[in-house]
């Protein structure tokens, strides 16, 4: 599906103030005008913002219950109560979970961990894994990633004795849980500067919190900071504010010096010695944990992340890695069966959105098929399979630019026993034979609501450049606005007129791929790119026709040559005049 291109070239204003700033700085006028789109205006302000520091965390007393999570803690801690840490499958559930433990460990051995089996127990706190905690002695709870709407299981626990501690980043109900605290910024009532915490963030002040009243040294928590930065990746969250200075000594802390668990898993991915990036996280990383949840039990990644021997962990990420590959091959089938559905449908244009069940699917990888067709189609996408004992519709929904999900899903929650998430993303569960008035419902809502250019293919560029403009310097300069991520992007430039070098080619194992070597009408350079899925379209033709085209790209590190920049190219059209 073609793209629709959006650039607006920088007004005389903003070329003026993106030239001096960029002249105090000593950077390229293109970077100093990405930090005047960035609303960053000043040297000191652009020097915050590439120098992020610690002391920008916020005081995580500010955060509603935290005083009464502490003490509560404290008491169990030094009482010898026995403590369960309770996290989602995924990986910012496991990571959190992860984190947690591991920073308590170091007070009390009187502690366990539990991760809900997706198929048995599904999302959130269990009827199942609060009688686990009774059998076993626990009198504390302390639940990451989930548990803001566990109002009957969390009642059901109090029942028997046992208090709840929620840190929890997904929108609550009008109706609070029952908990001893609930740590969550999205409460109506929150009073924490920040909202768009991971879970394994909410978990990262909770510990935060906790080091400040019992004296720990803060460097004993940051070590762990590299969990956060994979669970806020992962999870697409915000970077900005307070994720952006998790993430940046985060992601520091997995190049230099990662917990074992995370550099067997660098092992595996073939990253050792390489700078790892984002978007390692993203296609690398993050998949290979959340494939231990998807395809066999989101304990085994835990179970990696709280290893302290790494020959031990490099076996338990191996086995992970086997579960990558088992999920790659669901995922690769479903989607294919998935998209002959929509296929049947014929044309899409009087739809808004893309709602299917099958109940023979794999629930652990149904989250990446809506993901994929949510990409492919460009319409707000549910894929829903059976849960249980087939009475329940249990699915995953993703959404596209703008259109917030959550606030659909929630116009029918008369029709489900149970639902959560965020804008873009959310996951729900419903009787059955409620599912096809369920997706009339859905359907009518999105089409009242969604705008025209939310549901059209589209790609913004920042700016553009010729190819003379990429310097090796202006490449080391961009690293400086790193970590990227949702609302701080990764730069789009967009070069016209650009020509085959002769040598690009078609490449991968199905020739899926194309390998550039490009010039355009003004450098006399030959810049090296790749664009990845384009094999097979129309673009692999367009290029030996000798015509000139213009692309849309970001600038990446060379897979192969270290510290040579390749153009990772998004979008390729004909060039026209």
């Amino acid at each position: 599906m073609d793209s629709k291109w959006n650039y607006s070239p920088p007004s005389p204003q903003q070329s003026k103030e993106a030239n001096e700033l960029a002249k105090q700085l000593d950077i390229s006028p293109i970077l100093g005008y990405l930090l005047i789109k960035r609303g960053i205006k000043t040297k000191e302000e652009a020097d915050h913002y590439f120098n992020p520091q610690m002391n920008e965390l916020h005081d995580p007393s500010l955060m509603n219950d935290m005083d009464v999570a502490v003490e509560r803690l404290d008491k169990a801690l030094s009482d010898g109560e026995r403590i369960m840490v309770y996290g989602d499958y995924d990986v910012d559930g496991t990571t959190a979970v992860a984190l947690v433990f591991n920073f308590l460990r170091q007070f009390t051995h009187n502690l366990e961990y539990y991760i809900p089996d997706r198929n048995a127990e599904g999302y959130g706190v269990s009827f199942k894994g609060v009688d686990t905690a009774a059998q076993n002695g626990v009198s504390l709870v302390i639940v990451l990633d989930c548990g803001i709407k566990a109002v009957k299981q969390i009642t059901y626990a109090k029942e028997k004795g046992i208090d709840f501690i929620v840190c929890d980043h997904h929108v609550p109900d009008d109706v609070l849980p029952p908990a001893v605290a609930i740590l969550n910024a999205k409460r109506i009532d929150s009073t924490y500067p920040f909202q768009h915490l991971s879970g394994c963030g909410v978990g990262f002040k909770f510990m935060q919190a906790l080091a400040l009243q019992r004296g720990v040294d803060f460097y004993k928590l940051t070590s762990f900071l590299d969990l956060v930065a994979v669970s806020t990746a992962s999870d697409i969250v915000p970077i900005m504010g307070e994720n952006r200075v998790l993430t940046y000594y985060g992601m520091k802390q997995l190049n230099s010096n990662p917990s074992v668990g995370l550099k067997a898993i660098i092992k595996v991915c073939g990253l050792e010695g390489k700078q790892i990036s984002i978007n390692d996280i993203i296609f690398k990383i993050g998949p290979r944990l959340n494939a231990a949840g998807r395809v066999h039990t989101g304990r085994d990644a835990v179970e990696l992340l709280v290893e302290s021997n790494f020959d031990k962990a490099v076996r338990l990420a191996e086995k992970i890695d086997h579960s990558n590959t088992l999920r790659k091959e669901l995922d690769k089938e479903i989607t294919s069966q998935a998209n002959k559905i929509v296929d049947s449908l014929g044309d899409l244009s009087d739809r808004h959105s893309i709602v299917l069940y099958n109940k023979d699917w794999d629930r652990g990888v149904i989250a990446i098929v809506a993901s994929r067709l949510t990409e492919k189609y460009c319409l707000p996408t549910i894929v829903l399979t059976q849960s249980g004992d087939g009475n329940l519709a249990t699915g995953s929904a993703r959404s596209v630019g703008g259109f917030d999900l959550y606030k659909a899903i929630s116009s029918c929650k008369d029709l489900m026993d149970n639902f959560g998430g965020h804008t873009y993303a959310a996951g729900l569960l419903m009787e059955t034979r409620n599912v096809p008035e369920f997706i009339r419902r859905f359907e009518d809502y999105v089409a009242n609501h969604i705008k025209s250019e939310q549901i059209e293919p589209s790609i913004d560029i920042d700016v553009e450049v010729g190819f003379d403009d990429i310097t090796p310097k202006l490449f080391q300069d961009l690293k400086k606005f790193m970590p990227f991520g949702p609302d701080n992007p990764q730069p789009v430039f967009c070069t016209r007129n650009v020509y085959d070098y002769g040598t690009s080619k078609v490449v991968g194992h199905s020739g899926e791929h194309i390998k550039f070597e490009l010039i355009d009408n003004k450098a006399g350079k030959v810049m090296n790119g790749i664009a990845f899925g384009f094999g097979k379209t129309g673009q692999a033709k367009l290029i030996k026709t000798k015509q000139s085209f213009d692309i849309c790209y970001t600038l990446e590190e060379h897979l192969y040559r270290p510290r040579e920049v390749q153009l990772q190219i998004e979008a390729i059209r004909l060039h026209n005049d």
